[in-house]
């Protein structure tokens, strides 16, 4: 039993070895085979690579008409037939050249794509997807490339079609020879173009990093083809996205912006209809959030970034108004914002809410103005630079503050001959103002103020600060009563009847002049009788 046992185990150890042997002749040749096709692919690799690089350099210069110029390039068969290049140099045409553009129309860090064997006996060959990094588009100026003169073809064929192109960290530079403009400056963290071909429209979906305010714009369409004379005319549409653009960075300006649209038309004339929708829009005079909506319809020009509204619809709060206008770059400083402001029936409180930190707002009442508003470039905080000028009508007004509502109140019963009603706690009145304003350095200067109630006109002129800490207006009130009947002591009336005739004018019972000072929380309300003559 036992030598029966060691039988049986010597005969498996036998034929473990012969198997191993077996495999052992087979695997050295497998190896030796492998070795060899892969020093084969290597020299086939290495002879591709001229062929390849020529195509690459002949199908770009062809697209372009223009010089190509490309550092290094490479192809290996470790992860199939893998062509990669760098330092890859298109040139702007000869005749764009000759009038001085010597930079690069575009420039690219590193490329890389994915071949077949078959596709090095194609015409053209085919690829599926590019993959750029590090790319740089500077298009000359347009006016240089008017002046430029034709230059010659350059000899070539398309020897390479490819399906898509994936680039990364993209930046794209428009230049201009206009005085008072800057180069117009796009960088681009993610852009992918299919379909690209010579004489069609691309498929793109790209974002585009937006430096002010601060926040990724998403974008997907069409562009092209691409025109070599004028780069500008390129055709692009398409639809976007903007979301939690940061408002505050734009120094004054708070808020999370958001807004979608579409857009259609060449480069440097586009049509942009869009919404925006801010939740909490503020101003820092008073840090008071607010809703703001808007519907706009722009021209914008790509290639200076020149922008007309015409017009933006827009929701503060309750109020609905409209602006139409331009934002124009201006070389080394910003933007210059010029707009025409119209509000035809809004709410005063919404205004006063956004820009007067007075909690609660001085006033409310219907709003109807009109006025242009400009905002010089600059770092100096928006609310410190902003200008608006224009007249308006106010109606139905009512003060929030009691002590002031009832000054009114009972100003407007002595007016009109009624002085034993004007006590504290009378029936409020409704009042309307007009008037004529500058508003600027933080405050708003009043040319006119006529401020209109039952039995009473106070025409003013001056100054109210943006903050609501203090007010400065002088002027007149033209009332019904004469100056004795404003008064309800008997002995008072008969002491001033004979100063009646000194106040009377213009067909009104009195003419007094008046002023009216003061904090928010401590207004002053009293005659000026030191300019009685005015």
């Amino acid at each position: 039993m036992i030598e029966e046992t060691y039988k049986d185990v010597n005969e498996e150890a036998e034929t473990s070895k012969r198997k191993r042997g077996v495999w052992g002749w087979v695997a050295v040749p497998l190896l030796v085979a492998v070795a060899v096709l892969v020093v084969i692919g290597e020299i086939a690799a290495r002879r591709a690579a001229p062929i390849l690089k020529s195509r690459v350099i002949e199908t770009l210069s062809a697209r372009f008409n223009s010089r190509v110029e490309l550092d290094g390039f490479d192809v290996s068969v470790v992860k199939g037939l893998e062509v990669s290049g760098t330092g890859l140099r298109i040139f702007p045409e000869d005749g764009v050249v000759a009038a001085g553009a010597t930079a690069p129309l575009i420039s690219l860090r590193k490329f890389s794509f994915h071949a077949d064997w078959e596709g090095l006996f194609r015409k053209p060959m085919h690829v599926g997807t590019v993959h750029v990094a590090g790319v740089d588009i500077q298009i000359p100026p347009k006016e240089m490339r008017a002046q430029a003169p034709k230059g010659q073809r350059h000899p070539g064929q398309i020897r390479i079609v490819v399906d898509e192109i994936v680039c990364d960290d993209s930046r794209l530079v428009i230049g201009t020879l206009k005085p008072g403009k800057d180069p117009l400056d796009y960088e681009l963290s993610h852009i992918v173009l299919r379909d690209v071909g010579p004489d069609k429209r691309w498929d793109y979906n790209a974002t585009l990093v937006n430096a002010i305010p601060k926040g990724d714009i998403r974008a997907k369409g069409t562009f092209g083809p691409w025109n070599n004379d004028s780069p500008g005319d390129s055709t692009v549409t398409g639809h976007y996205t903007f979301d939690h653009a940061d408002l505050n960075t734009i120094k004054g300006i708070g808020g999370i912006l958001s807004s979608v649209g579409e857009f259609a038309g060449q480069l440097n004339d586009m049509t942009v209809d869009g919404t925006t929708e801010t939740p909490d829009f503020s101003l820092d005079t008073a840090n008071h959030a607010m809703p703001l909506h808007t519907k706009f319809h722009a021209i914008v020009d790509g290639t200076n970034g020149d922008t007309h509204l015409q017009p933006v619809q827009a929701r503060l709060g309750g109020t609905d108004f409209t602006c139409s206008g331009a934002v124009i770059n201006v070389k080394g400083k910003g933007h210059i914002i010029d707009l025409d402001v119209n509000v035809p029936n809004g709410r005063i409180q919404d205004f006063l809410e956004l820009g007067v930190k007075t909690t609660p707002v001085v006033m409310t009442g219907r709003l109807t103005m009109k006025a242009k508003l400009h905002i010089p470039p600059g770092k100096e905080s928006v609310t410190r630079k902003i200008g608006l000028k224009g007249g308006f009508t106010l109606r139905q007004i009512h003060f929030t503050n009691p002590e002031v509502q009832d000054k009114v109140d009972m100003l407007s019963l002595r007016a009109q001959g009624d002085p034993k009603d004007a006590k504290p706690g009378a029936e409020d009145v409704l009042s309307q103002m007009v008037g004529q304003f500058v508003m600027g350095d933080g405050k708003l200067s009043f040319s006119k103020l006529d401020y209109t109630l039952p039995g009473a006109e106070v025409l003013l002129a001056g100054d109210y600060s943006l903050n609501g800490d203090t007010f400065e207006f002088g002027g007149k009130i033209k009332t019904d009563a004469k100056v004795s009947q404003m008064v309800a002591s008997k002995w008072k009336k008969l002491l001033l009847k004979p100063v009646d005739p000194m106040f009377k004018k213009d067909g009104a019972g009195a003419e007094i002049p008046v002023k009216i000072s003061g904090t928010r929380s401590s207004p002053k309300f009293g005659l000026d009788l030191r300019h009685k003559d005015k």
